[in-house]
């Protein structure tokens, strides 16, 4: 019922975004690099790993220097943990989230340079831990949701070849709370992302 309600609101909001737009959209596409972690109090022991993300995006010019851009990515998130048993002391524990991702980013532009900064709320598609060759899906600890932000800066014009940085972050904790006796409890870790990324904008110049 929730996501449903969620992607009520969100093609509701692109809707009225198009709506007020009076000019083409440009359409596009990017690719990127991810480096990714956890931030938290509970994350000290924690290190960033590598992943990428990929989608689609429609950008709609609201005034002559601000527009509204939404996306829909597929983005890999995650950590690693040093193991420190007896056997493990050179291996990680790696935990690898895959998101689809659906970032509302508004940019403040001129000549193609820009700002952004908006919104963003991610699905959780799968969650696997790894040690070694042994691999375990631990998708059922963690929530499915993830409501969270971005910012970030860049050059992207209508039409032809853009690039950007943008970081992540998550206002809500990546794992569901859990009992151990009587005592409930939550881990403090959020989703914290930097993507590095290439765009190609198929509109009008």
């Amino acid at each position: 019922m929730k996501k449903l309600t969620l992607s009520l609101l969100l093609v509701a909001g692109l809707h009225g975004a198009a709506h007020a737009q009076r000019g083409n959209p440009a359409l596009g596409v990017k690719v990127g690099a991810s480096l990714s972690g956890f931030a938290g109090e509970d994350t000290k022991s924690l290190e960033n790993i590598f992943g990428f993300h990929t989608g689609l995006f429609a950008n709609l010019s609201l005034s002559n220097h601000i527009a509204f851009q939404p996306e829909l990515l597929y983005s890999q998130k995650g950590t690693k943990q040093p193991l420190n048993s007896p056997g493990f002391e050179k291996n990680y524990a790696t935990y690898r989230f895959n998101y689809v991702d659906v970032p509302l980013a508004f940019h403040v532009n001129t000549n193609g340079f820009f700002v952004e900064a908006g919104p963003q709320v991610g699905f959780l598609l799968s969650a696997k831990s790894k040690v070694g060759n042994a691999s375990t899906d631990i998708k059922n600890s963690y929530n499915s949701i993830d409501f969270g932000y971005l910012a970030g800066l860049g050059y992207q014009r209508k039409s032809g070849l853009g690039a950007g940085l943008r970081y992540n972050g998550a206002f809500t904790n990546i794992g569901k709370e859990y009992l151990q006796g009587t005592t409930t409890y939550q881990d403090r870790a959020r989703n914290s992302v930097f993507q590095l990324y290439l765009t190609y904008s198929f509109g009008r110049r």
